[in-house]
């Protein structure tokens, strides 16, 4: 499906996954886009990154599905354990895998956001571009960058993450909410036997307060994560992230310790994880969000990147199917995508209460529910999330 007339020029602001995704689904429908990144170099931070089912037939779509999952490791096994080992739920990958059509899979963020760019045009992404501010009639619209530089379109997308300059623009401050907990995120080579490479995937413990995850993330490399309760402020800057892991999970199950005595500590982020109470409308006039900019969300269901492809692939739509009127497109756009990603945000937020629990008994009921639930009940519970395809 293409554009029989003129194509709208499009200005998109970011050059994280959000926005690379956005340009390369309006590249492939014949748009004229171009991606602003604030950056002087195009660096993803980060460390692994899921993608369920519903991201990988998104990926699929944008026609660079396998390469991801050539660049990145399939989840062939993915356990729920207590802190000391106790097997709380093994989820049925290989029967959601037939039914989906494809595995999950883990990769770096970095490789991900090398294929998307690599993807685009030669010259789609111009770096040291921060967006300052817009300016717009019923025409156009106007991107005004510190550099002082001025770029008229006819259409702005805002994916410029959980701090978006141009959300702001649009919509004023929106207060960040603070999850309760901290993360750690670390990448070692490391191996484990009772998690060969070859199987690929691996599982998350969870204990009083805290939780953490282990699973391959390609290229011979062991991805983990730590999520820990703790007020706001006290674990972010602490200066030795690696000895601070292991006093917290001190005496934790399996290859817990070893995995993190294994990585470097320049390997080790720390980050508090906020998300923002959902948003009825993304839109004014020719400016619109996208991603992390329209719902950031915690990381709890593991949909932060499959979110932002799905908006990706429906704006693109939208405008092929509106080509001549924007804001009828983004009327469009909204009315698909704003009840899908307000629940996946509430959905990760509920998810994250259950994960974190420290009351004892609670726990102690949520496990026994974790233990006899059966596969089907399981499959049945992210039929919406995973099973979703746009």
């Amino acid at each position: 499906m293409g554009i029989s007339s003129t194509p709208p020029k499009v200005i998109v602001s970011g050059g994280g996954l959000g926005g690379l995704s956005v340009a390369n689904a309006l590249q492939q429908v014949g748009m004229d886009v171009s991606v602003y990144e604030r950056a002087a170099e195009l660096k993803e931070m980060g460390a692994g990154i899921v993608l369920a089912a519903n991201a990988m037939k998104a990926l699929d779509k944008l026609g660079i599905g396998e390469q991801v999952r050539r660049r990145g490791s399939s989840v062939k096994k993915a356990e729920i354990r207590t802190w000391d080992g106790k097997l709380l739920v093994d989820l049925p990958v290989h029967i959601q895998a037939r039914r989906y059509g494809t595995y999950s899979y883990l990769i770096h963020r970095a490789d991900l956001q090398s294929i998307l760019y690599q993807n685009l045009k030669p010259g789609t992404v111009f770096l040291g571009r921060k967006l300052v501010r817009k300016e717009q009639d019923a025409s156009k619209i106007r991107a005004i960058f510190e550099n002082k530089e001025v770029v008229e379109g006819d259409l702005l997308i805002g994916a410029d993450g959980v701090h978006s300059q141009l959300r702001k623009s649009l919509f004023g401050s929106t207060p960040l909410r603070y999850s309760a907990f901290t993360a750690f995120r670390g990448i070692s080579h490391f191996e484990d036997e009772r998690f060969p490479i070859e199987t690929g995937g691996g599982f998350e413990a969870w204990g009083p307060g805290k939780r953490f995850g282990y699973s391959h993330l390609g290229k011979g490399k062991i991805f983990w994560f730590a999520a820990i309760n703790t007020p706001l402020g006290t674990l972010k800057a602490t200066e030795n992230k690696k000895t601070t892991a292991l006093e917290h999970f001190k005496g934790w199950w399996g290859p817990i310790e070893a995995v993190i005595e294994s990585t470097e500590e320049t390997n080790i982020l720390t980050h508090e994880i906020f998300d923002r109470k959902p948003i009825k409308s993304w839109s004014q006039g020719r400016a619109t969000l996208l991603g992390d900019a329209a719902h950031p969300m915690l990381p709890n269901l593991g949909q932060g990147g499959a979110q932002a492809l799905e908006d990706a692939l429906v704006l693109s739509r939208c405008l092929v199917n509106h080509p001549e009127d924007i804001q009828q497109a983004l009327r469009m756009y909204e009315k698909i995508r704003i009840p899908r990603t307000t629940q996946v945000v509430r959905g990760s937020r509920a998810m994250g209460r259950l994960m974190q629990l420290e009351n004892p008994i609670s726990i102690q009921l949520r496990n026994l529910l974790l233990r006899t639930m059966p596969s089907s009940l399981q499959m049945k519970r992210l039929e919406w999330l995973i099973g979703y395809e746009v």
